[in-house]
């Protein structure tokens, strides 16, 4: 299902009270951000490290909610190391300073933003291709990424990210290892949204609060991306595997589509809408393009997997 079939479907209810939504709209300005008032807790000094992932089993696809995520299925994952964050900006432009590396959003004409806009209609595009975005201008012309070092670096695609963890010793995740990574994570194992927010409410991850597409109200702290470590580590002791941005995958999405997974979901995802900030959940992307909510990190490690 198209994410234009899926708000139909997610947003009946809104859809009969249009004129309430379009006023609230007037009111609250859906602004993709980079600033917020979080307070966060990593530090330069901090970044690049890994947390160990023990092998073992889990149920991969565990309380599906859209068809693509099930059935669940008993997977065993051996061994690796995560990198306990999203790569960043000051980590790829490292990458970039030693290399000469030039990604494809700069060869081949931009990237997709998520459109922000004034106007009260639900059904508008909300994606556009914006010839002067990439990972160095992350909002298009005139942007820098002054004060956005910790952030996770965006606009970049999945050959992208290959090339940045070949350099760095590392490689993607599997979509196997990611799900179990994730999983290991969770506050509470029977609760697939104990990612997102504490019992008392404290957020928990960085998504869309508010009715998307109209209304962020920024509870968590941001309305766009948030430097890596805002908010408390997952029991894996890795930051951020739920929400901020989706990261790429090195598993193909299915069989008969030539796409590749992203996981985690991002700062677009609302409670009434997509749901996808849930260790279950997966997206498929192409390996050529990039948008502003896609990121990655890397691992470590023998890849394996196989469903028991």
């Amino acid at each position: 299902m198209g994410h234009r079939a899926k708000l139909l479907a997610g947003i009946g209810a809104v859809t009969a009270t249009i004129a309430v939504v379009a006023a609230l709209a007037l009111t609250s300005k859906a602004v993709p951000s980079a600033t917020g008032t979080q307070a966060c807790a990593l530090g330069e000094g901090q970044l690049g490290g890994f947390v160990d992932i023990p092998g073992g089993g889990f149920v991969m696809g565990a309380d599906p909610v859209f068809p693509e995520e099930g059935p669940p299925r008993r997977v065993l994952v051996s061994p690796f190391r995560l990198q306990a964050h999203e790569v960043t900006n000051s980590q790829f432009a490292a990458f970039v300073a030693d290399t000469g590396y030039v990604t494809e959003a700069e060869l081949g004409g931009g990237s997709a933003q998520f459109n922000d806009s004034d106007t009260p209609e639900v059904f508008q595009s909300w994606w556009s291709l914006d010839a002067e975005a990439t990972w160095r201008t992350p909002d298009g012309a005139g942007s820098d990424l002054t004060g956005r070092e910790l952030h996770p670096v965006v606009h970049v695609t999945l050959n992208d990210a290959r090339a940045y963890a070949a350099w760095a010793g590392g490689r993607l995740p599997t979509e196997f290892e990611w799900e179990y990574a994730a999983s290991r994570g969770l506050f509470d194992p029977m609760d697939p949204e104990s990612g997102i927010r504490a019992l008392d409410g404290t957020a928990r991850a960085n998504i869309w609060t508010g009715l998307f597409p109209v209304i962020n109200s920024r509870r968590d702290g941001f309305a766009g991306t948030a430097p890596v470590g805002c908010y408390e580590p997952g029991l894996t002791g890795a930051y951020d595997m739920i929400g901020n941005v989706w990261e790429w995958t090195d598993s193909p999405f299915a069989p008969s589509v030539p796409r590749f997974t992203i996981k985690g979901g991002s700062y677009l995802c609302g409670e009434n809408y997509c749901q996808r900030y849930r260790v279950a959940a997966r997206e498929s992307f192409g390996v050529d393009f990039s948008t502003a909510h896609i990121g990655f990190r890397i691992v470590q490690g023998v890849e394996d997997g196989h469903v028991d």
